[in-house]
This record gives C-alpha cells, structure tokens and sequence, in this order.
C-alpha cells in the first residue's frame, strides 16, 4: 500500500508530495524476505526504515535445546551462502567455551574451506549487483565458477550447501582422495575467470553510472554503525579480523586486506572482486603448508567418528545423531564471545554456559544483521532506483538477519 500526503513548502515554491512505498518483502531485488519502507520526496529518498523478521529463523532460541555439536546444522542456515564460516565461528566460540584447540592439520582444513566459503559468497553478489541493475551476464559466468565450489563442498562433505563439516575439536573426516587435484585445479582457473568479470562490467558506462558516487558510507559512518567486513573496508577503514586479531593458522599466511577509499556501491562490489584474488593465495598457501596429522582432537566426549551413513540424512537426523548428551559431553560453567572474518563481516558466538551438554544462552553477532544499518546513511537522498544498488551492494543474507 502506498500512503500520499502533502509537504509543506516555503511560499512560492511548488508543492511535493511525500510517498511511503514499501520495497519488498517479495521482492527479487531485496535478496530475501525484507520490507523497506521508503519516505519519498519526488524520486529522491529521503528516509529508508528496513523492516525483518519475516524469515522467523529463530536459530538462537532453538540452540538451548541442542546440544553443543547438534547446533552445527542450525548455524549451516545462517548464511547459507557460506556455511563453512558459519560452523567455523561457532566451533571457536565452543573451543574457547572448554579451553582445547583443534589440531593443526584440522586448522588448515577450516581455512581452506572458509576461504572457499568466502569466494561462494562473494561470486554471488558479484554477480547478483550486475544483475540488480539489469545486466545478466555478469551473474551467470560467476555462477559457472561457484558450481566448481560447490562441488569441492559435495566433495570432502557430502552436501554442497549445508556442510556440516566442522565438529568441536576439529572436522568430521580428514580430506578425501582426489580432493587436493581438484582444489588446485580451481585455484589455477580461477584467477583469469576472475579477470572476465571485471572485463564485463568494470568499464561498462550503465554499471559505473549507477554505482560510483552512489551510496555513499564515510569511515567515520561505517565505524559508528558497526559495519564490518568489505562493507566497511570500502569505506577506507583497514580492519580484518584475519589479520588483527588472527584465529586458527590466519598468522602463518601472507594475505593482503583489500581496502578502497570511495566508500560507494562500486568500492564495495570492487574490494569483494580482490578479495577473491586473496582468497586463492590463501587456499593455495593452505595447500603448501599443510602437516600431516589428526583432524580431530584426542578427546572422546568431544569428538567421535562419524556414522557414514548419516552424511546424507535430513538435519532431523543429523540432529538426533549428534545428541552428546549420552556421551557424558558437558562444557564448563562460563560465558565466552569469539568471532571470525566471515565473507559478510564479524560473525561473532556469545555463548552462556550452565554446566550443561546445552547452550544457556547464545546470542549470535551476525554481520548481515548490523550492515543493514548502512541504509541508513548510505540512501539518503538518492534516487529510488538507487536503492537497487545500494542494497545489493551491502550484500545482506536474511538467513542470519532474521536469527
């Protein structure tokens, strides 16, 4: 619905009318069930108010009723872009909960896999901000590289979208024959496709047009609101949680954080392009410094092998196999917060431990969640179809809005 009344203007000036139209929640272009309700002046935007919680996820309730390791399938619908990141951050937080750490050999592998979690996002919006602004192309070559993704996911676990991989302590099972040829496959392609798009788009008059100068987000802006991620370093702020205050073997790589100074739509879709770039190096540097050695840590209450003939079963089932609660599995009373550099920003785990195989409490700091705060600043007085891109280029997943 579309409500109309009338602004008053000073006299000898014509008259505006103000119009609240509602973007979404079925929309294509509002990535997901979100509703914005727009304050139109004219064509220009002069208040964006962001409506959620028509995903009703509920994730963070339903944790306090499973245990520690049953709660992995329930973070895979975060962003269910990127799961790897998702069971990462929530195992660090656990790990940090019970004062153990993963072997090392276990540490490379969830690099790896968040790195390619990492790229699986960002080829999605790299192509999805083209296409928001009416170019298809740009979206189906990336795809064609996150199908390779997803088949290295299907790979070493099972399930191309929700893994499942990580277990407190480590992963499910060590690398599986064949996989490293293939990785390495990817990591020598990848780059020149990489190329391809921005050969696309990068000096396509319609793109630039409708990006550079367009939603602007100051550093100052950024850092009050509590952006993260390439949202944030677009803005000129050089801050990567990989590199400041390093997890897993984050200090044994030599990566680059990809900053720009525009602040606007096309430094943000720009710095996820080079993020990429890094990303390969890290996979590649994963590949070369990678021992030999358990991927589980030696505890039994901690970590068990895992029935084969469950990969492939519903979360159901993974859940009611997952249940450690028979096993004696408890966490030490305490609370404990730990966050990691997901593809969309600062995923962060607040746990509260009563001394159970259950969460008390946790509170799940999701980067998607925050960075939709930057509509804020980022649409004021633009154009509506602006919105378009300034929302896709701040790449929200309702999945971990909407917690």
């Amino acid at each position: 619905m579309t409500e109309v009344t009338e602004l008053s203007r000073p006299e000898g000036q014509s008259h505006t009318r103000e119009v609240l139209l509602n973007l979404g929640p079925q929309h294509p272009s509002t990535h997901g069930v979100l509703r914005l309700v727009l304050e139109l002046e004219g064509e220009y935007v002069a208040r964006v108010d962001p409506h959620i919680g028509y995903l009703h996820r509920g994730t963070e309730k339903l944790a306090e009723s499973f245990s520690y390791t049953q709660i992995f399938p329930l973070t895979d619908r975060l962003d269910y872009l990127c799961p790897p990141s998702n069971n990462l951050a929530f195992a660090l937080a656990v790990e940090k909960l019970l004062g153990i750490q993963a072997p090392i050999r276990a540490q490379y592998i969830r690099v790896l896999m968040a790195e390619l979690a990492r790229i699986s996002g960002h080829l999605l919006i790299t192509g999805a901000l083209p296409l928001d602004l009416g170019a298809m192309t740009a979206l189906l070559y990336a795809m064609r590289e996150r199908e390779m993704i997803m088949d290295l996911f299907e790979m070493i676990s099972g399930a191309r979208m929700h893994t499942s991989f990580c277990r407190v302590g480590g992963v499910r099972e060590d690398l599986p024959d064949g996989f490293v040829p293939r990785i390495k496959e990817f990591c020598e392609i990848f780059p020149n496709r990489i190329r391809d798009y921005e050969r696309l788009v990068e000096n396509n008059r319609v793109f630039l047009k409708r990006t550079q100068g367009i939603g602007v987000i100051t550093a100052d802006d950024g850092i009050d609101l509590g952006l993260s991620g390439p949202n944030l370093r677009a803005s000129g702020v050089d801050w990567d949680i990989r590199r400041d205050e390093p997890y897993e073997i984050y200090d044994r790589l030599d990566f680059k954080v990809i900053t720009r100074d525009e602040g606007d739509c096309y430094a943000r879709w720009r710095c996820r392009v080079e993020e990429m770039r890094e990303s390969i190096r890290i996979i590649e540097q994963c590949l070369d410094q990678m021992p030999e050695g358990p991927f589980q840590i030696d505890m039994p209450t901690v970590a068990f092998p895992v029935d084969k003939n469950k990969v492939h079963c519903s979360m159901e089932a993974l859940i009611q196999h997952f249940d450690l609660s028979a096993y004696g599995f408890k966490v030490p009373k305490g609370e404990v917060y730990s966050a990691i550099e997901s593809p969309k920003g600062e995923l962060g785990f607040y746990i509260v431990s009563d001394g159970s195989a259950k969460p008390f409490r946790m509170k799940v700091r999701a980067p998607s969640f925050v960075n939709l705060q930057g509509l804020f600043v980022a649409s004021n007085a633009n154009y509506l179809a602006d919105m378009i891109a300034v929302l896709g280029s701040l790449d929200p997943v309702m999945g971990e809005v909407d917690k």
